[in-house]
């Protein structure tokens, strides 16, 4: 049995925790500085306020001000939960516990900018905590099904395929079906663009909103469909200029996540409200 540690307790955080735990592995749930509240939810009820589940009693969760404590009961795996614009606060609080290198393994996506070039998280990660091994997460994964176990395709990435297949059984439920990925470059790029296309496509059902229902109830699937097409085209020439391969793009992590994205996604939506004439503050 692995000891797993989850830091971030927002919904994707949260609902991944089920992973482990249905595999057999001891799991704690930390929540960071801005999850007092779902924190002190699940320790009252069990219940995560915006998943709408409630969580097993095994799954332990902590306040932030306890992740000491919570590494100090030991740990074989980190995972890191947080959204993007946190990975900098997760990093200096783990620099301040570890006592031990221990492997991260990343649910969060995004690019960073440093330097006048686009660097990929993981290696952000790696380099301030004094090059840990960071693997990653990639694919299409909403975390409300998740949350409700339902059939869920996604990779694991890092380009040790050792770490991979001491990784892959740590999170090996029925429902949670990971596959193993050396292209740790191409699957973060791929995750963070898309939630940028999904945007783009989900402003054609925003521009149906505006126009109203057509004579003949026609829909605004063309237009999207266009789109769809030309940021697959778009994230290969980009992923190839970060330096990964055609295999993600085509794949689970390129458009397998941008199509899931389109239709359930939060960036979807936000384009959508953009199309139909809202403005970004509102």
């Amino acid at each position: 049995m692995a000891r797993i540690v989850v830091l971030g307790a927002g919904v994707m955080g949260t609902a991944f925790c089920l992973a482990p735990f249905d595999a057999g592995q001891e799991v704690r749930l930390i929540g960071t500085h801005l999850d007092r509240d779902i924190i002190a939810s699940i320790t009252k009820s069990r219940r995560h306020p915006r998943l709408g589940i409630a969580l097993p009693e095994p799954i332990r969760p902590f306040h932030h001000d306890r992740l000491a404590e919570a590494l100090a009961e030991g740990a074989d795996l980190i995972v890191l939960g947080v959204n993007s614009a946190g990975v900098g606060w997760a990093i200096e609080r783990l620099a301040e516990v570890l006592t031990a290198p221990l492997p991260v393994l990343m649910l969060t996506k995004g690019l960073a900018a440093e330097g006048g070039t686009l660097r990929i998280l993981p290696e952000v990660v790696r380099d301030g905590l004094a090059d840990v091994p960071v693997a990653a997460v990639g694919g299409p994964c909403i975390a409300g099904e998740l949350a409700v176990r339902r059939e869920s395709g996604v990779v694991l990435t890092h380009s040790d395929p050792a770490l991979l297949d001491r990784l892959l059984p740590w999170v090996a439920a029925p429902y949670y079906h990971a596959r193993p990925s050396t292209d740790l470059i191409g699957v973060e790029t791929c995750a963070a663009l898309k939630n940028l296309y999904a945007l783009a496509i989900g402003f054609a059902a925003g521009l149906l909103d505006r126009a109203g229902p057509a004579e003949n109830a026609a829909q605004m699937h063309n237009p999207a469909a266009s789109l769809f097409a030309q940021a697959v085209v778009e994230t290969r020439l980009l992923n190839a200029w970060m330096g990964g391969l055609d295999e993600s793009v085509f794949g689970m992590p390129g458009a397998g996540d941008l199509y899931v994205t389109c239709q359930g996604g939060r960036n979807s939506r936000m384009g959508r409200l953009l199309g139909a004439g809202r403005r970004y503050r509102e």
